[in-house]
């Protein structure tokens, strides 16, 4: 049987079993409720919460106390995005994002925006980038909220987020970034990025599914929610395994290791004749959007069965029509209809490359 060469990370990752080892006694012998109070069995659940809570507040650069828990980024993002619009709706009714954010940011504008938000889209360049100065000409004094992502989902475009946040900042509004992609494959400080507001994934960082965190600043600016946080029963072994998970990233070592692995595929599907939608620089290191100038993605998945790749978010994978984000670039329909996305991996080895690239030179 021949085995699947997995591509694509970006869309989830496999639970490393450092993370399981690490939750299992949570399933079990110590199943404790972390909201019990009165007895051992409750504090050691509190005690793993808020190990755990520290331990994303390590690896972000943010204070324990700025962490809270969710089900996933999507729920991260509708928390802090419509919390921070209905503080503020009163004096502040305006929402700067970007047409290449990943869906849940957009549909939660979309929402706001019926909901009476007045809601300013940027576009971006053929790079992916944003216009800094058609950010800050687009920030009023009604402005409450801007949200960029750090880096696309689709094409591992790194916005600059550091500037980004002093230009909001000067106008005073509060900065919402999605750094969901970026989290373990990038170095991400909260505070030397000037980040008000942002969620993460654990599923995406080697992690278990349904669960995450949302960090909002305490400090200056501190940003608050219009209604508190009632607590509940925790995902003990979930939040467990979402600390554990931050706790073992190798950024730095796993970085480089991964930007040598694209730069080889990025050349070798360049010498097969597939084109690039985005450059090698200033995108993430295990990222690559490429298309092929004849043959339609989806007919090249077909021929392709023994690598698992996609044609770009998977939370799009079910919608036919053209993706949003290489539209905003500037790109053809036509263009985007031949395009796919590859993103490596903590299993992706050198030896696997020799074996992609051979099947994609096999197939065209």
């Amino acid at each position: 049987m021949v085995q699947t060469i997995y591509l694509d990370y970006n869309s989830t990752t496999p639970l490393d079993s450092k993370v399981l080892e690490a939750m299992l006694p949570y399933f079990t012998e110590e199943f404790g409720n972390a909201a019990s109070s009165t007895h051992r069995y409750g504090w050691v659940a509190k005690d793993a919460v808020e190990c755990a809570r520290k331990q994303i507040a390590d690896l972000i650069g943010a204070e324990p106390g700025e962490i809270i828990f969710t089900s996933g980024a999507t729920e991260s993002i509708n928390l802090s995005i419509q919390g921070i619009y209905n503080l503020f709706k009163r004096e502040k009714n305006h929402l700067i994002t970007v047409r290449t954010e990943h869906k849940a940011v957009l549909d939660v504008h979309a929402f706001l925006q019926k909901e009476g938000a007045e809601v300013t889209y940027l576009g971006v360049d053929a790079a992916g980038q944003i216009d800094l100065l058609e950010l800050e000409n687009a920030i009023t004094d009604k402005t409450a909220l801007v949200s960029v992502m750090l880096a696309n989902n689709e094409t591992g475009v790194i916005q600059d987020i550091h500037k980004i946040s002093q230009i909001v900042h000067s106008k005073r509004s509060i900065l919402f970034s999605d750094a969901t992609q970026a989290i373990g494959k990038m170095k991400v400080n909260v505070n030397d990025l000037g980040i008000d507001a942002m969620p993460l994934s654990a599923h995406k960082i080697y992690g278990p599914k349904g669960v995450g965190a949302l960090y909002l600043r305490r400090k200056a600016p501190r940003v608050r929610l219009q209604n508190p946080l009632h607590t509940g029963t925790a995902n003990v072994p979930g939040i467990v395994g979402l600390g554990k998970a931050c706790e073992i990233l190798e950024i730095e070592k796993e970085g480089q290791r991964l930007s040598t692995l694209k730069t080889e595929l990025f050349r070798g599907l360049s010498d097969l004749g597939f084109l690039s939608n985005v450059p090698l620089e200033n995108t993430l290191n295990n990222t690559l959007n490429f298309r092929h100038p004849v043959l339609k993605a989806s007919d090249l998945l077909v021929k392709t069965r023994d690598l698992a790749y996609s044609l770009g978010s998977a939370c799009n994978s079910a919608d036919p029509s053209p993706s949003y984000v290489l539209l905003a670039m500037g790109m053809h329909e036509k263009e985007i209809k031949n395009s796919f996305r590859i993103s490596l991996g903590r299993h992706t080895a050198k030896q696997d490359l020799a074996s992609v690239l051979k099947i994609f030179h096999t197939t065209i």
